[in-house]
């Protein structure tokens, strides 16, 4: 989700650039226009957004099936729900408080802003972060009819956040930054932005190993949030490099090949040895850290 035409040195076989904006754009945009249209939004295999006797559904689709408990959806708007193209819940892992300022990156449909909102009360806010035209239409409308006004959303891209510094309490993410193409820069700006003692908490994809550069090329499982996920390690390496404290990766789903096959339906014939290598190495994980407190002594 990135427009630079510099990259990670992890992400040497990645695609970055305007092409993979634009594509992220066009898919996350679709996605946006079928929730709006009462259908099931899903961005996780090849087929999303387009139809086909393989695209996932919300009972089959192994990454964004059941992350929701019962009820904790039950006030919000369809459209919000069905455009819910995450891999965990990081606002019932975020431990929010009453009063505190909440920035999602990736906001999306808005279901982890409106969450968040419900639970910072009437004297914090929730800010949504999207750069997609169809996404912020649809987040602001189900906004309105949720009858919930302490949020906001925002147009813009991850690595470059349009809020001052040292202004978030909370950072919040669902699957979402796997998609960028400069995880450094995003990881950057979220520091920037929080203030001191503040918290990054997000829901992302990671990988345990090694994973051939033929299935990190692939555009299409790119932005079905599996071939742009960060080694665990990496992503702890890039936290620290930021500024963080204590960062830490804790697995919330771990992925098999049968589940990419259920997930990619009639294209993973294409990738049998693929499948068979990234086999358990794939999860959806919530991601820690701390932003130092004012007065924090850091030794290096």
């Amino acid at each position: 989700m990135t427009t630079a035409t510099t990259q990670d040195p992890t992400d040497s076989a990645r695609p970055t650039g305007e092409a993979l904006t634009s594509i992220v754009r066009e898919k996350y945009g679709a996605a946006a226009r079928r929730a709006a249209a009462g259908e099931q939004a899903s961005c996780c295999g090849p087929t999303c957004c387009g139809g086909g006797s393989g695209e996932p559904t919300a009972k089959n689709d192994p990454i964004t099936s059941d992350l929701y408990v019962r009820g904790e959806t039950d006030m919000l708007p369809s459209a919000a729900v069905l455009a819910s193209l995450g891999c965990g819940n990081p606002v019932a892992l975020a431990s929010l408080e009453t009063g505190q300022v909440v920035l999602d990156l990736g906001s999306g449909g808005g279901i982890d802003v409106l969450l968040s909102a419900r639970r910072v009360g009437a004297t914090g806010k929730a800010y949504g972060l999207d750069m997609t035209d169809d996404m912020l239409a649809l987040s602001r409308r189900n906004a309105a009819e949720a009858g919930v006004t302490n949020v906001e959303f925002l147009k813009g891209q991850i690595e470059a956040i349009p809020l001052p510094d040292n202004s978030v309490d909370v950072i919040i993410s669902d699957c979402v930054i796997n998609l960028s193409g400069d995880k450094a820069q995003v990881l950057r700006e979220a520091f920037r932005v929080l203030k001191p003692g503040g918290r990054f908490a997000v829901s992302d994809v990671v990988v345990r190993g090694v994973v051939s550069d033929a299935l990190r090329r692939n555009m299409e499982l790119w932005v079905g949030c599996v071939a742009g996920a960060l080694d665990e390690t990496e992503f702890v390496t890039l936290l620290s490099a930021a500024g963080f404290t204590n960062p830490s990766v804790e697995p919330t789903r771990v992925y098999h090949a049968e589940d990419a096959v259920a997930l990619l339906g009639d294209e993973a014939a294409g990738l049998a040895s693929d499948l068979a290598a990234i086999d358990g190495k794939f999860m959806a994980a919530f991601v820690r850290a701390t932003k130092p407190a004012a007065g924090d002594h850091l030794e290096f």
